[in-house]
Parts: C-alpha cells; structure tokens; sequence
C-alpha cells in the first residue's frame, strides 16, 4: 500500500474523529442559547420551588400551593422558562421567597444577570416585570 494512496483516507479519518470530538463543546455552546454568563437577561417562566421540582418534578397549576408553602418556608426559589432551562433565582446577594411566594406555579417574566457554572443557571439580582 503506497502512502500517498491512504493518505486522503488518513486526512478523511482524521477531521471525522475530531469533529465527533467536537460535538460535546458545540452541545455546551448552543446550550448556552444566546444569553452570555454575565449578560442581562428577560426570562419568563414558572416560578417553582426548587426541592420539589429537582426531589420529583412537581410543577404546575396542580402544585402550585405546595411550591407557594415551600417558597414561603424559606426552600430555593426556581424558573422554569420557556426558553426550556431552568433557573435559580436570588436576589442582590439575598434570598427573593418573600416576594416570589404568591406566584409558586404561576408564570412570570423576570430580569436579571444569567450566571451559569457547572451546568447550573443562574439569574442574580432578579426583579420581577411587572406588566
């Protein structure tokens, strides 16, 4: 077999390997969507009680006075947006149960900084959008 005959095959093999390689770091990227860690970000979604939605996926209308107690009692405050991730929501380095309470199971619209670290997102010094 001369060299030059598999040499196209070797080249061929060779950006086929890398681009399947690539895959898992161009999944992360669109992932990502559009919003930039760091970046302003208008989200609107579900506002969840976090214990309940990660313990056994409750969510909804059905959950919603569960997830209202749950946020009211001091447990992590959630998003489930539209845009299909999932957030926590804190306030400027201070928990928002006390204003997000009334709308467990309820959708809303929130701004705030998109923070995202070891596949968990983040929107700090969240307002809600009041309509």
């Amino acid at each position: 077999m001369k060299l030059t005959s598999s040499l196209p095959k070797l080249l061929a093999a060779l950006a086929a390997g890398f681009a399947l390689t690539s895959l898992p770091l161009l999944a992360n990227d669109a992932d990502a969507g559009a919003a930039k860690s760091g970046s302003d970000v208008t989200v609107t979604g579900e506002v969840l009680d976090m214990a309940c939605y990660l313990g056994h996926g409750a969510s909804g209308p059905d959950h919603a006075a569960c997830a209202q107690k749950c946020i009211s009692s001091g447990l992590p405050v959630g998003l489930k947006g539209t845009d299909g991730k999932t957030y926590l929501l804190i306030g400027e380095h201070k928990p928002v149960n006390d204003e997000f309470a009334p709308y467990g199971g309820k959708t809303v619209t929130v701004h705030g900084k998109f923070v995202a670290r070891d596949g968990i997102n983040l929107i700090e010094n969240v307002e809600m959008v009041k309509s």
